[in-house]
């Protein structure tokens, strides 16, 4: 075989394998099909067992009839986004899919009885069209989540919507947790709403012509239910709405402790709590064995150590008893909605007070079929708005707007 065949075979070779790669992958017609076969199966799973309708549980027909009147969300298909409506996935990605719109705060300390000191943001919205009188203008407290501060994407995006609507608002940042010092060896809890009762008082005070509403997520929406079952009808709230809370802190707990859970979530909130603990060692470690605090291996082992000691339980399961609103719904007399999505890990959806729900005509629970903890990403690039956020602007609404109509629940 001379040479120059031995070249022109293999010429012809390469030539003759790079059609083939091309006519079999997509030329043939058989890796479309498959593609497209896929794509047509993704999405008739995605129509008949993702996309659904939220379930609504009311204790009263008036509520009821509100919501479904006032904030059409809670009747409307809610549409996950397609490529990642997994519950983990949209819990882990929207702190990082989210846009965080720029906020100006102005930043308040405040002095609580104990001597220690409390951090409000307050984005005052002197700009606002439809309230132009300060006095007067609806303002919304906004109580972020377990190490969450008013930077949060999800505050920043409740503070936007307020804006859009005219209202102001107010962040309620836990103690030690956005930059200021802690001046007691104390920081917060789910369980103990002595902080809040004071920033609501503060709040009210200051404002005291203008309508008061607030908003909580996951463990801030747990302390807002704890303090307004605890308060019952010495609450002059206009309404409430929660998102994501954690109603049986046992069962949150437990499932947090399931080997994915714990190696995608529990290890890095625990890390996080113990970071918050550590900026603040030299006030703390006055009271509390700080290094065996930093040895906790998940949130269990760091509220045995720490948190349920802080605040003077005799055990953690006290303390778990406690901060769960699983237990004080029944005493809430104020309008209060509650979305919780279905799959959420940090809150299990067989802990979900349906049945105290349905004997308190103040309640009402928005349940969705996805969303993750804090999720509730929808559209083709969730950049923007939320279904939690169009729950949050509509019910704020129609609260502010339509405040004669939930006169009487009970």
């Amino acid at each position: 075989v001379t040479p120059l065949f031995i070249n022109l075979h293999c010429t012809d070779s390469k030539h003759y394998f790079k059609n083939q790669v091309k006519v079999g992958l997509f030329g043939s017609g058989v890796g479309l099909s498959v593609v497209l076969g896929f794509s047509a199966a993704y999405a008739c799973y995605y129509l008949l067992s993702v996309a659904k309708k939220p379930i609504l549980i009311a204790g009263g027909k008036k509520f009821h009839q509100f919501l479904r009147d006032k904030c059409p969300v809670v009747s409307e298909t809610y549409y996950p986004t397609f490529w990642c409506w997994e519950s983990r996935v949209q819990t882990l990605l929207r702190p990082f899919v989210t846009t965080k719109p720029w906020v100006n705060y102005r930043n308040e300390l405040i002095s609580a009885p104990d001597g220690g000191q409390i951090s409000l943001d307050w984005f005052d919205n002197d700009d606002s069209a439809s309230h132009p009188d300060q006095a007067t203008c609806p303002t919304v407290l906004l109580l972020p989540g377990l190490t969450g501060t008013s930077r949060e994407s999800y505050i920043l995006h409740m503070v936007q919507q307020s804006r859009d609507l005219g209202y102001r608002c107010v962040v309620f940042n836990n103690r030690g947790v956005s930059g200021e010092k802690l001046l007691t060896p104390r920081t917060y809890c789910a369980a103990n709403t002595e902080d809040l009762e004071v920033v609501i008082e503060h709040v009210q005070r200051t404002i005291d012509k203008a309508p008061l509403m607030a908003a909580g997520v996951s463990m801030g929406g747990m302390m807002l239910a704890n303090y307004l079952g605890r308060k019952g009808s010495e609450v002059h709230l206009k309404g409430v709405v929660v998102f994501s809370a954690g109603w049986d802190v046992f069962e949150g707990t437990a499932s947090l402790e399931k080997p994915l859970d714990r190696f995608l979530f529990n290890s890095y909130l625990t890390s996080c709590l113990q970071a918050s603990v550590d900026r603040h060692r030299i006030i703390l470690e006055k009271k509390y064995d700080i290094d065996h605090v930093m040895k906790a291996k998940t949130i269990r082992e760091f509220d045995e150590r720490f948190t349920s000691i802080m605040f003077g339980y005799p055990s953690n399961d006290d303390y778990y008893r406690d901060a769960s609103p699983i237990h004080k719904i029944k005493s809430v007399q104020v309008p209060m909605l509650c979305l919780n999505a279905a799959d959420d890990v940090f809150s299990p959806n067989h802990a979900f007070p349906v049945e105290a729900v349905k004997q308190n005509p103040n309640v009402a629970l928005l349940i969705t079929c996805h969303g993750g903890h804090i999720g509730f990403l929808e559209g083709l690039w969730p950049r923007q708005s939320t279904y939690m956020d169009r729950v949050f602007r509509q019910f704020t609404s129609a609260v502010f707007e339509n405040a004669s109509s939930l006169d009487g629940l009970h």
